[in-house]
């Protein structure tokens, strides 16, 4: 299941937003709140970072060509997450649009 910009960024602070791009493109620019989570961790942290797995969840990465996003999605809903989404299009289309992001360096 996909969420659109404008959905997104209507539920930022009532939704979980996980960044999956990893490493330094975290730390440069995420989503308010992002919380940074890469497939190859989602086994081991999941559970800490995402206590209700009732909750709405939304994974993102660069953009429509990039799969971190989708793999990290399924994963989730193998472990038995209820909901979620998918911003397909990512950070490129949410800076484009000139929306806020956040940076942690």
């Amino acid at each position: 299941m996909t969420i659109t910009r404008e959905e997104l960024h209507a539920r930022l602070g009532s939704v979980t937003v996980l960044d999956t791009l990893g490493g330094s493109s975290y730390a440069q620019q995420h989503l308010p709140g992002a919380v940074a989570l890469v497939e190859s961790e989602v086994a081991e942290r999941a559970a800490e970072l995402l206590p209700d797995k009732d909750a709405t969840i939304v994974t993102y990465c660069s953009n429509p060509a990039c799969g971190n996003s989708k793999a990290v999605a399924n994963r989730l809903t193998a472990l038995g997450y209820t909901d979620v989404r998918r911003y397909a299009e990512g950070i490129e289309d949410w800076v484009g649009a000139g929306l806020p992001v956040e940076s942690s360096l």
